[in-house]
C-alpha cells in the first residue's frame, strides 16, 4: 500500500514528491529517477509516468539543492532511456500480436498503439526523435518499431538521438530557471506548458484529419 501511495503522490506533484525521496535518502534518489525513466520508456503497459515533468524536476532539484550532480543525472537518464528503449523494441518484436489482440492492458489502449503506428508510417525513422517529446507516444513508439520490424541499426541511432536530445533539454531547462522563484512556485503550471508544447504535433495531426481535410 504504501508504494501505490507514494506512485500516486508522484503522479500528482513529482516535484514535492522528490524533494521528500531526496531528503530522506539522498544518493538513493538517482537509482529512482532511473528507474521511473527505465519504467516509463521500457514498459508499454505504464505510458502515464511523468517523464516530462520529472527531468524538469530534476532540473530544478540540482539547481537548487546542489544534491544532485547535473554530470551524472543527464548521463545516467540517458541510458536509462536507452535501455528502456531497447527492451521495448524487442519486446515488440517478439510479442506485438499478443499485445494488440487485447483491447487494454492496464492502462494501455489498443488504440494507443493504432495512432502511434499511423505517426510512424507518416513520419518514417525520425518519428522515432518526435515521439521522444511526446507523452503516451515516446512510451508506445519503440514497441511500434520492433513490432514494425524496424531495422535495429537504423533504428537505434534515432533512438540515441532522441534520448540524448529528450534528456539533455527538459533537464537543462529545469536547470537553468531552477533559481527563478516564480518558475518554482508555478512548478505545475511550468509542467503543463512543457507537456502542451510536446503534444502539439499529435493535436495539430487530429485538427487535420477531423477538420482540415474535410474543408
Amino acid at each position: 500500500m504504501e508504494l501505490i501511495h507514494f506512485l500516486l503522490e508522484f503522479l500528482k506533484d513529482p516535484l514535492t514528491t522528490l524533494e521528500g525521496f531526496l531528503a530522506e535518502y539522498d544518493k538513493l534518489t538517482y537509482a529512482l529517477l532511473f528507474l521511473v525513466i527505465f519504467v516509463e520508456t521500457g514498459f508499454i503497459v505504464m505510458p502515464l509516468l511523468p517523464g516530462d515533468s520529472l527531468l524538469f524536476a530534476v532540473g530544478l532539484l540540482a539547481a537548487t539543492t546542489g544534491q544532485l550532480d547535473i554530470a551524472i543525472v543527464i548521463p545516467l537518464l540517458i541510458l536509462a532511456a536507452l535501455l528502456g528503449d531497447n527492451v521495448n523494441y524487442f519486446v515488440g518484436r517478439r510479442f506485438s500480436d499478443f499485445i494488440k489482440s487485447r483491447d487494454k492492458i492496464l492502462f494501455l489502449k489498443r488504440e494507443y498503439i493504432t495512432q502511434t503506428e499511423e505517426f510512424y508510417v507518416k513520419h518514417g525513422p525520425k518519428a522515432v526523435i518526435i515521439a521522444r517529446f511526446m507523452p503516451i507516444i515516446r512510451t508506445i513508439a519503440p514497441f511500434v518499431a520492433g513490432a514494425a520490424s524496424m531495422k535495429y541499426s537504423r533504428y537505434i541511432l534515432f533512438c540515441v538521438i532522441g534520448a540524448v536530445l529528450w534528456v539533455t533539454s527538459i533537464t537543462m531547462v529545469g536547470y537553468l530557471l531552477g533559481n527563478n522563484v516564480w518558475v518554482k512556485d508555478n512548478f505545475e503550471k511550468v509542467v503543463l506548458g512543457i507537456v502542451f508544447v510536446s503534444i502539439m504535433p499529435m493535436l495539430w495531426g487530429f485538427i487535420k484529419v477531423k477538420f482540415l481535410n474535410k474543408a
